[in-house]
């Protein structure tokens, strides 16, 4: 598995706590986005919203969480899910 085909994903009970947190993580300068949560691992959580970070971004997001005591489910690694070539008709 390539790691930069490896992307983290911050899941969430509720998408109250994903806007909290992307709101910390933007503030401490953590490049992040909401992303859904893939199927394969959302499990039994009844939101499906995810943060998405790139492999570089993990540490200073867990800093971050750690600092601001921010509320989450897991942060789950998962590949290949951004397919580039994806929705091109030509």
């Amino acid at each position: 598995m390539d790691n930069e085909d490896i992307r983290y994903y911050i899941l969430f009970k509720t998408y109250e706590h994903g806007l909290a947190l992307k709101d910390i993580l933007t503030a401490d300068g953590v490049k992040c986005r909401i992303a859904p949560a893939p199927r394969a691992i959302q499990g039994e959580l009844s939101c499906g919203m995810s943060l998405l970070l790139e492999p570089d971004q993990l540490e200073v997001a867990k800093r971050s969480i750690a600092e601001h005591n921010a509320v989450y489910h897991d942060i789950v690694p998962l590949a290949g899910q951004i397919k580039s070539h994806r929705d091109r008709y030509c």
